[in-house]
């Protein structure tokens, strides 16, 4: 999706829906155990989980696949320090189930 297109999150939770990896970058763990003070280390043993390659750090997932930080009102817990993964969507997403899922891109 282009930078130009508009678009307008719904608020669905469709993008958080989606099991699979959300990959912290540098800094980004700190950012959220400091907005959820905690220090670093239990948000890492609580929130997290290495991913396939054993270096790099993803979000945990719920029992169904959904993100640990999807609220039931589909909100995000941790929305003013949400990685820039989840910041990207939609333009930075490849996912054409997520693009067949979200309303605001149907």
């Amino acid at each position: 999706m282009p930078d130009d297109i508009p678009f307008t999150c719904q608020r669905c939770g469709a993008c958080c829906r989606v099991p699979g990896y959300v990959a912290l970058a540098q800094g980004e763990a700190e950012a959220i155990a400091a907005f959820l003070g905690l220090d670093v280390y239990a948000f890492t043993e609580r929130y997290t989980t290495l991913t396939f390659n054993r270096k790099d750090l993803s979000l945990s997932e719920q029992e169904n696949g959904s993100c640990i930080f999807l609220q039931p009102d589909n909100t995000c817990r941790i929305q003013p320090v949400k990685p820039l993964q989840c910041q990207g969507f939609p333009r930075r997403w490849k996912t054409p189930r997520l693009r067949q899922t979200c309303p605001a891109l149907t």
